[in-house]
């Protein structure tokens, strides 16, 4: 029993390392956060629209209307006397001081059964909201006139769309 007891306490001895002790472990306290903004909202106020104003087709040619209003025609196309353009008109709220990104569609005006097609430029790609989480584009736009239009009013629509950057 003698050689017994000390070959019993040389292995605790030993083995002892492999108990827990202070400075084995280490723990902290971590943060996590997280923020929720206004979402983005674009409106379209109901006077508002893109105005190719009125005019003679001739043989056919564009009426462009830049996003500030002024309008143009190209080839034999003619605005008659008193004709008006208007660029079309957005308003956008969310997150105050917040970048966002613009992107408009192109379409076409509609008479009958006879649709001349337009492309859409609005007045920038990308904005910020102001500080109280407003802001606002114009779009202006390019109609192409055929030579066959028929005579009439013609309307139709088109998208615009905004996203957080």
């Amino acid at each position: 029993m003698k050689k017994f007891f000390p070959a019993v306490l040389i292995a605790l001895t030993v083995a002892s390392p492999a108990l827990a002790g202070t400075g084995n472990t280490s723990t902290a306290t971590g943060t996590a956060t997280a923020t929720i903004v206004a979402p983005i909202v674009l409106t379209h106020p109901a006077s508002a629209s893109l105005n190719f104003g009125r005019f003679t087709r001739g043989t056919g040619g564009t009426v462009t209307v830049t996003a500030t209003g002024v309008g143009s025609v190209g080839s034999d196309v003619t605005f008659v006397p008193g004709s008006t353009t208007a660029a079309d008109s957005f308003t956008v709220a969310g997150d105050a001081n917040r970048s966002y990104s613009i992107a408009t569609s192109g379409g076409n005006v509609t008479s009958g059964a006879t649709n001349l097609a337009f492309t859409t430029a609005a007045s920038a790609s990308t904005a910020t909201l102001s500080a109280t989480g407003t802001g606002s584009f114009t779009v202006g736009g390019t109609l192409t006139v055929t030579a066959t239009a028929p005579t009439g009013a013609y309307s139709g629509t088109y998208t615009a769309t905004v996203s957080y950057n």
